[in-house]
């Protein structure tokens, strides 16, 4: 009998070619994480097995609680995919958790929110420290500007000049719920949750905001962005190393761990 599990996958994406597969489920030789974690699970299942993730993740991105799930007609319990999976993973990717959920359980689809992190050090010299994880700008940045500024963001909107060019979505419509900027000594996070997000959404969110915090652009000029839909106009793209997929979320109805239910 085929059974449905969801897992909560923790990664360090800093040498993987982003988070979707270059390779059929399960080949070996994949570089992306998905295509290293089918690898595992293919092991454990001694068979192919295929996920579905809830946000694809560039190169360079790092994920805290990546939900997935996959179906399968291997007997094995929760306990076993958790450990039986992260043994025949590298270092830089574990399963934190696993639960058996319903057939109608779609990591993707049945997410309501997703929730990311960007941090950077704000200091004349680059990190060495935690530098994988860690953008770097060297101006002096006003992050209360910078928060008031993300505020105009807040809503449902047409985010097309903070689109890539790449992006395969099919319109730019999306529900930003919040988004924060604040510092604690030398570094600034910006946190943001949305309903979905675009290709490079975020990234080209703090690459504006960033000029607004080094004092390059006025606060309402993220406003006008927003209303102008011109990808050209808007601030550059920030590095990926700086961006952490800190979790979906989804309704309590599907009984997962409670730092991915609302």
């Amino acid at each position: 009998m085929t059974r449905r599990f969801a897992l909560g996958v923790e990664y360090d994406g800093g040498a993987f070619q982003g988070w979707q597969r270059l390779s059929p489920p399960g080949v070996a030789g994949d570089t992306s994480v998905q295509g290293v974690l089918e690898q595992a699970l293919s092991r454990v299942a001694d068979a192919p097995t295929a996920t579905t993730c809830a946000g694809r993740t560039d190169a360079g991105v790092h994920g805290q609680c990546q939900v997935v799930h996959f179906d399968t007609d291997a007997v094995r319990d929760p306990r076993a995919w958790v450990l039986g999976t992260t043994t025949r993973l590298p270092s830089s990717i574990a399963v934190r958790w696993c639960a058996p959920v319903d057939d109608a359980f779609n990591a993707r689809f049945s997410a309501v929110a997703r929730c990311y992190r960007y941090r950077l050090l704000n200091r004349q010299v680059r990190p060495a420290l935690q530098r994988q994880y860690l953008s770097w700008h060297w101006r002096p940045l006003d992050a209360a500007a910078m928060h008031r500024a993300a505020q105009a963001l807040v809503g449902e909107h047409d985010f097309s000049a903070f689109r890539s060019a790449q992006c395969q979505a099919t319109h730019a419509r999306r529900e930003l719920q919040r988004i924060a900027v604040a510092r604690e000594g030398d570094v600034v996070t910006v946190e943001v949750q949305a309903n979905a997000f675009l290709h490079h959404m975020v990234r080209n969110l703090v690459g504006s905001l960033l000029e607004v915090g080094a004092g390059a652009r006025k606060e309402r000029w993220v406003a006008e962005l927003l209303a102008g839909r011109d990808r050209t106009v808007a601030g550059p793209t920030a590095p990926p190393q700086g961006l952490t997929f800190i979790a979906p979320l989804y309704p309590r109805q599907w009984g997962l761990p409670d730092e991915v239910t609302l």
